[in-house]
């Protein structure tokens, strides 16, 4: 759900008044749909002024586009099949039980990505990344390794790409970056010191800079050009960032096969690392 995630992400960081205006959506958004914005005012209890400024920050020029948006938001609201498991993994589950919450969380979380990111945002990464003399794809920890899987991809495919695990090694390849270069940074959170710093190297080099990151508002979304978003569910106890993990790699693959989609040479590049690899294989 793009605009009711993005107000439940951001529900701690607002206001006392502003918070009361995004609980109420994100409990009654159908009856929500049904009210003006004296209505929902009164309703709430606060200014109509109040009601509209909110909509406003959240990037919509009227109240009518707000509600639609809302309402486009309760539509792509996928839930899990009512017979699924959903939930935290606890110590006395079974193996079976364990496979599936495992199974069902990444699911949501990919579904939920999915409808959280709009197809102009999208595409306008994959023209910036066709475009760009070079590549740099950077994130630290296990958004490194996601960030290499989509290096390994784009190289495949022939595109400019330069990319290291090592977190001063992305920082001293960034200071060469020209305003023709793409920087694709990682990161959850956005606030990873190092993706940030680098980030911000970026946009001192006037690069353009896409961001795959989290809903809530946060350093790395605040310095890039493009913003993609991941949902997870990070925010509950955890062992590992899986989900995270799996909606960053379900978000550049969609980029990577859409680049593919789009550049005419991709698929002689994947035919000839295939014949590569299998006369490798035949030695």
């Amino acid at each position: 759900m793009t605009v009711i995630r993005k107000i439940q992400a951001n529900l701690d960081r607002m206001p006392p008044a502003t918070r009361r205006i995004g609980e109420f959506i994100i409990k009654n958004p159908q009856k929500m749909l049904d009210l003006s914005t004296s209505e929902l005012a009164a309703a709430i209890g606060c200014s109509q002024s109040g009601v509209v400024k909110f909509s406003q920050r959240l990037g919509f020029s009227n109240y009518q586009d707000f509600k639609l948006a809302i309402n486009a938001s309760r539509a792509d609201n996928w839930q899990l099949p009512g017979s699924a498991i959903h939930g935290t993994i606890e110590q006395s589950d079974s193996f079976t039980t364990i496979f599936e919450k495992l199974i069902n969380s990444k699911m949501l979380a990919m579904r939920q990505t999915s409808g959280a990111n709009g197809g102009r945002e999208v595409a306008r990464a994959v023209t910036a990344m066709l475009e760009a003399h070079r590549i740099y794809l950077v994130g630290a920890g296990a958004s490194s390794l996601v960030a290499s899987d989509l290096a390994f991809k784009l190289l495949k495919i022939g595109l400019p790409v330069v990319h290291s695990g090592d977190a001063h090694v992305q920082l001293a390849n960034v200071a060469g970056m020209t305003a023709k270069d793409v920087l694709l940074a990682v990161s959850y959170s956005g606030s990873s010191i190092d993706t940030v710093r680098i980030a911000e190297r970026a946009r001192l080099r006037k690069g353009t800079i896409v961001a795959i990151t989290g809903l809530r508002d946060n350093p790395l979304a605040r310095v890039a050009d493009v913003k993609l978003y991941t949902v997870a569910d990070e925010e509950q106890a955890r062992s590992s960032s899986i989900t995270a993990r799996d909606s960053q790699l379900a978000l550049t693959d969609l980029l990577f096969l859409m680049i593919v989609q789009a550049q005419p040479d991709a698929q002689q590049f994947i035919h000839d690392s295939e014949a590569a690899v299998e006369a490798l294989k035949e030695h």
